[in-house]
């Protein structure tokens, strides 16, 4: 484990230089559609190992002069207070957020624009917020019948409604929350201005998956399509790209559907379009940089299990239905993909079928599988990150870090005063015990010294965790996964 597959310093070079390139090529102006994550990109750090999870951010770093970045949100998601499910806020908090992040790292944020503006009250409220902290805001409204009547798009009535986002950096990149916000109608909207006002720019996409010059059923890009199995996202070829250069690129469903579109749209604003296939479109060069294909897809067809798993969990919470469950069930058994090759996963089923109790294991960096049980005091969880800190610090494992007479009163307190149900210890309760006992207790402060070490474990428990252990995992670096069970009979389940 922690083989490296991706060379990253090869990667930010290679894709800056790359970035350069497109802008010189449309007269010094870009528009770069960002796809994805820019910030904790973790689904491609783990099945491209060596990608680090803010290499997209280090990239931009390396062009900040020359950059600003626009961020796109779409009205109806404000009023709606959608939720970003991995971080648990809403998309218009994470817009401040995204602002926040750019601006600490030293990236110049130029706008907010809010898409399918209709006047919305929380919009518009948001949008006061925005001004307030000198962010400057503009509106795009929707067009009928978008994306398909292009004469109309493409005309005052359409495109020319939408206000112009005055921007002053050769690239112009635009970001969002989370998808549907916009982004590539914001970037054509400002393509159709610049044109009526005389300015060269042109518009490229920059999405790292799927990798456009691996095979279609490479792991890596399988592990795509179970990551967005709720997306309806499928690869496959293009065959635009095919037809053009009669070379076999890999694009996904929804962009070869939209690209006779997009490209009698740049016919209708430029007077020819300067892309033959939705590839030309991109600038991706993450497949070059791979440079040891069998970690990749060994790490890939660990990505994909992870996301079953995942699925399954969902499906009880009722989030997703049968349908996203079984396409990633399709992609594992017809790339003979087995959950038994996800080791914790047999271990934990072990341990609880052993015990009768909810149960947990862990696959450490070296491949040493370590399990937790529950017991009064503790969850399995949290015995299994106690049973590893222990090994990984070579302390016998029948010495107590956490002696019944410290976990006690924490367990008092939880019930009796503050009303809780579970008297057992959290993650994060053990590690803050953790912590406190290790201004006295040397090998307390031993373990503690560990955690780092935890950072890319595999792990698995036979039931679904509460949010506050899962999200401590995910903070620890731990990858982690459950069986699709509750751990009480209780209809509420509180997160």
């Amino acid at each position: 484990m922690n083989k490296i597959g991706f060379d990253n310093d090869k990667y930010i070079q290679m894709q800056s230089s790359h970035i350069q390139e497109r802008i010189s090529q449309f007269g010094g102006k870009l528009y770069l559609e960002f796809g994805g994550k820019l910030f904790d990109d973790y689904h491609a750090s783990r099945v491209l190992p060596g990608f680090k999870p803010d290499s997209k951010l280090q990239l931009l770093l390396e062009m900040k002069d020359k950059a600003e970045i626009v961020i796109v949100i779409n009205s109806e998601t404000i009023e709606q207070a959608k939720i970003r499910e991995d971080l648990g806020i809403t998309y218009d908090q994470d817009v401040l957020r995204l602002i926040d992040a750019f601006r600490e790292a030293g990236l110049y944020v130029g706008s907010v624009c809010l898409t399918r503006f209709a006047n919305q009250k929380s919009a518009k409220q948001f949008e006061k917020v925005l001004n307030k902290q000198g962010v400057k805001t503009y509106h795009h409204y929707s067009i009928p019948n978008y994306p398909f009547d292009v004469d109309n798009i493409v005309s005052e009535n359409g495109y020319g409604k939408n206000d112009y986002i005055e921007t002053t950096r050769s690239l112009v990149v635009v970001t969002a929350p989370g998808p549907g916000s916009g982004k590539m109608a914001t970037c054509l909207s400002q393509l159709y201005h610049d044109n009526l006002r005389g300015i060269k720019s042109g518009y490229a996409k920059f999405e790292t998956f799927p990798i456009w010059n691996l095979p279609l059923k490479h792991p890596v890009n399988l592990a795509y399509e179970a990551a967005t199995a709720d997306l309806n996202d499928v690869n496959m070829i293009d065959p635009y790209h095919l037809e053009a250069y009669g070379i076999s690129t890999v694009n996904y469903n929804r962009d070869v559907e939209i690209f006779p579109v997009l490209n009698r749209m740049f016919e209708k604003i430029f007077g020819s379009s300067p892309y033959h296939s939705p590839t030309d479109m991109g600038v991706n060069m993450a497949g070059n940089c791979i440079i040891d294909d069998e970690v990749c897809v060994e790490a890939s067809r660990q990505e994909i299990i992870r996301r079953y798993f995942i699925a399954l969990r969902k499906r009880k919470e009722e989030k997703i239905t049968d349908e996203v469950v079984n396409k990633i069930d399709v992609i594992m058994k017809t790339n003979n993909i087995q959950i038994s090759d996800r080791k914790c996963v047999l271990a934990c089923r072990e341990k609880a079928a052993k015990t009768g109790q909810p149960a947990a294991a862990i696959e450490l960096n070296d491949g040493t599988i370590i399990t937790g049980k529950t017991s009064n005091l503790l969850g399995a969880t949290s015995a299994m990150i106690l049973n590893s800190l222990k090994y990984l610090a070579n302390i016998n494992d029948s010495v107590l870090l956490l002696p019944p007479a410290v976990i006690e009163p924490i367990c008092k307190l939880k019930t009796e005063s503050l009303g809780g149900h579970n008297p057992r210890l959290h993650v994060e309760e053990i590690l803050l015990a953790l912590s406190i006992s290790a201004v006295t207790n040397p090998l307390a402060a031993l373990a503690l010294d560990q955690l780092p070490k935890l950072k890319g474990a595999q792990s698995h428990s036979s039931v679904i965790l509460s949010h506050v252990d899962d999200n401590v995992l995910k903070k620890l670096g731990v990858d982690h996964t459950s069986e699709p069970v509750y751990g009480t009979k209780k209809l509420y389940h509180a997160k």
